[in-house]
């Protein structure tokens, strides 16, 4: 998108340089990240910029209608409730297909979450690019003016929210087996968090405690919540000393009730030119012919699971709870990044976080996925070079 930066970038990339970044990556642990990490930054021009900006600025603007509460309280009946929902999601995930329509470049919301994303890895990977090229410290991949460590005092602000660091946690199932455990470790490297698998929780009336490494038994007062319920569910081997349904005395970063609030459960009421036709099922009037040209995604899965690209009418027919999945046009992709075989597609995730008492959503960095595949999650690119997870660069 920025011809100057990706011709310098193409001229200078080496195979070397490349798994230079990786094995730095992997030297700060001693652990190799399971995603692949792409060759390259996406280099987003200030026209693509201002147009993510705005599609950002339309779906907060959503999010914060007064009655928002109200218009997705279905989406927790259909789901489970925790109690002692805070007034707004802390953290937002907005993803942004790079397409083509009428000829033009426009980004397309693919999806949005009340859920945290990598953000204490995107910000190492940033630095890490940049030692690398050394041109890229005039880039950032940064929003809002932050820098840095403006930035890592803004994140840890919102994860702890003033907290002794031993008294918050970064909880999840089994983090150690976890695609994003490099984020977890950079976390608790960055931060200084106990990273903590739900099983190590004990529940004493209202209060919950975790065994520190000295053997001390320690409240937690606030979670750092990156557990999804979709595989919590599926692991009936696990035994959990504590109820996320019980009134428990701790604060969340990131409630999970927000995970089902803002899902894909709110697509079908975003209408612009930055939003794609979308349908609940148990409001489709009748099957399109036309098939070919549409997705069927169930409404609260992680990561692409679930979805069908190639419909056939007994997919639809066969979806009992129709409440649950969603139709959604498809929309074309476009290969804008040159590599040096060919060109990628690229989706745009924009991070936001939302501080307890601010009056909305601060936008503050970008996680890039890369595809040459049908479809753009990591996992759907392997045996591909100029794919995996990589970062947005801006020009300051």
């Amino acid at each position: 998108m920025n011809p100057n930066y990706r011709t310098q970038f193409n001229e200078e990339f080496s195979i070397e340089k490349y798994n230079h970044l990786v094995e730095s990556i992997t030297a700060d642990f001693d652990y190799k990240p399971t995603f692949r990490i792409g060759e390259t930054p996406f280099f987003i021009s200030n026209e693509l910029k201002k147009q993510l900006m705005e599609g950002c600025e339309e779906v907060i603007a959503f999010i914060q209608k007064e009655d928002f509460k109200e218009l997705t309280n279905k989406a927790l009946e259909l789901n489970r409730k925790v109690p002692n929902e805070d007034e707004h999601t802390t953290f937002l995930a907005i993803d942004f297909g790079i397409c083509e329509e009428d000829g033009n470049v426009i980004p397309k919301l693919i999806e949005v979450q009340g859920f945290p994303s990598l953000f204490n890895f995107q910000s190492n990977l940033a630095q890490k690019f940049k030692a690398e090229y050394p041109f890229l410290s005039d880039l950032t991949p940064y929003l809002n003016g932050l820098n840095p460590d403006s930035y890592l005092a803004l994140i840890e602000e919102v994860i702890c929210n003033h907290f002794p660091k031993e008294n918050v946690i970064l909880l999840e199932i089994e983090p150690e087996k976890q695609n994003t455990k490099i984020d977890f470790d950079y976390c608790h490297r960055d931060i200084g968090i106990p990273v903590i698998c739900v099983t190590q929780l004990v529940q004493k009336g209202k209060l919950l405690f975790y065994t520190n490494e000295k053997g001390n038994e320690i409240q937690v007062k606030r979670i750092y919540n990156r557990v999804i319920f979709d595989e919590l569910d599926l692991r009936a081997d696990l035994k959990l000393n504590f109820d996320f349904s019980a009134d428990l005395e701790v604060e969340w970063a990131g409630h999970p009730n927000w995970f089902f609030r803002i899902s894909k459960f709110i697509l079908p009421y975003l209408k612009g030119k930055y939003f794609i036709e979308t349908t609940l099922l148990s409001d489709l009037k009748e099957i399109p012919p036309d098939l070919e040209n549409y997705v069927l995604k169930p409404l609260f899965s992680f990561s692409g699971s679930g979805v069908i690209f190639h419909i056939k009418k007994g997919d639809i027919e066969a979806v009992k709870e129709k409440d649950l999945y969603i139709l959604q046009k498809k929309v074309n992709y476009l290969p804008i990044i040159q590599s040096p075989d060919g060109k990628v597609k690229a989706e745009v995730r924009l991070l936001a976080v939302w501080k307890k008492d601010a009056p909305s959503p601060t936008i503050v960095t970008n996680l890039v996925r890369l595809s040459r595949g049908e479809m753009i999650g990591v996992k759907f690119n392997k045996d591909k070079d100029w794919v995996g997870g990589t970062v947005g660069m801006f020009e300051k």
